[in-house]
């Protein structure tokens, strides 16, 4: 008999710990004016809608973990778009504003374009339609550009770590061509899904040669590009400090090819430092999620694909929505559990790793939540 050396996969449900909500006994209506411990609003609801992904890029979805014998969650365990639906619709009575749909790879999904019709029906207690975006690989884009805006998606974001196709295609792991994804863009752009943001986690000595190539080319496009710090979110990508490349060393790159303003924020809580060329070729952004934290005004929750409510990018543990609405509990129950997960809500995990040696880690022991699962 040989040793089976088949790797162990968590059972899919109980692969990050959750607890189900309690329902109070008085149960208080939303008002949408939630906040934390720290004064932070409820405005950002973003919700994977799929674990899988046709990219194995290696800071979120290293091959060497998500092989082909990786266990993904099965059809049963995800949010239906009925059910996603109702707790959008939950959120939103609690001042959420604007609705992300992430992944893994959103556009993977089947009838993604039907879940955003439903989404884009829904409306703020004061009548405003929500804003509603997606946040996308690329790899699908071209063919599905038309359809999502139609459904009533308003913009995208797509990832793009590089335009050298042999450094994109290592990065993505996968062999895909990064001329597809401009193709996507181009698509997006011409059907008024704009304006489109462009994502570039920057990782060094990988693809930071990329930073003025993707510069240039995005220049006078009306995109936004923004660069990101490497982060450490979840256990898989093996991320080290002296691979992350800080984002004033970005600018310092880029200053010295084209002159930079630094612009306020465009609305409160809003993650990325905003910079215009002083030539009015538009404007870039830096998001410095390792050296500068932003926690002190995140205003953003994240619901996993089987329902499991986070409230923070960098959390160990969720909270079991989708046990409340499989449970027969009323729209009025579960809101009334949900106001008190916010309320109570005290997460500032880059501000605690900002605050110790950049070779020292916060030794808590918690498995954090992957990228992948939770959707950035």
């Amino acid at each position: 008999m040989t040793e089976n050396t088949n790797k162990i996969i968590p059972v899919a449900d109980m692969r990050y710990a959750s607890r189900v909500p309690s329902i109070p006994a008085q149960l208080l209506a939303p008002t949408g004016l939630l906040s934390d411990t720290r004064g932070r609003p409820l405005r950002d609801l973003r919700i994977s809608v799929t674990d899988r992904c046709n990219f194995r890029c290696n800071y979120c979805m290293p091959r060497s973990v998500f092989d082909k014998d990786y266990a993904f969650l099965p059809q049963s365990s995800l949010l239906s778009f009925e059910e996603i639906t109702r707790l959008a619709r939950i959120f939103v009575a609690h001042g959420v504003q604007k609705i992300r749909l992430t992944g893994g790879e959103p556009l993977l999904r089947k009838h993604l374009e039907v879940l955003i019709e439903m989404l884009a029906k829904l409306q703020t207690p004061a009548g405003k339609p929500l804003d509603i975006t997606l946040t996308t690989n690329g790899s699908l884009l071209a063919k599905k550009a038309q359809s999502l805006k139609d459904a009533g998606l308003q913009r995208v974001t797509v990832s793009l770590d590089g335009l050298d196709d042999a450094v994109f295609r290592r990065m993505n792991d996968v062999d895909f061509p990064v001329i597809d994804v401009l193709k996507g863009i181009e698509e997006a752009q011409k059907v008024g899904l704009a304006p489109i943001k462009i994502n570039m986690v920057v990782k060094r000595g990988t693809n930071d040669a990329e930073i003025l190539p993707m510069a240039l080319y995005f220049r006078y496009t009306g995109s936004v590009l923004r660069f990101i710090e490497y982060m450490d979110v979840g256990a898989s990508n093996g991320w080290r400090m002296d691979e992350v490349l800080p984002s004033a060393q970005v600018i310092e790159r880029l200053s010295a090819e084209f002159p930079l303003t630094a612009i306020d924020p465009g609305y409160a809580g809003e993650t990325a430092a905003r910079w215009r060329y002083a030539d009015g070729a538009g404007e870039i952004g830096v998001i410095s999620s390792v050296t500068k934290a932003f926690c002190s005004d995140c205003n953003r929750a994240r619901l996993s694909t089987e329902g499991k409510l986070f409230l923070c990018l960098f959390a160990s543990q969720g909270h079991d929505l989708r046990a409340l609405l499989r449970g027969g509990f009323a729209d009025e129950q579960i809101a009334a559990a949900v106001g008190p997960i916010w309320q109570t809500r005290g997460d500032h995990y880059s501000e605690l790793r900002a605050a110790l040696p950049a070779d020292v880690g916060l030794g808590d022991g918690a498995r954090r939540v992957e990228m992948s699962y939770i959707g950035g």
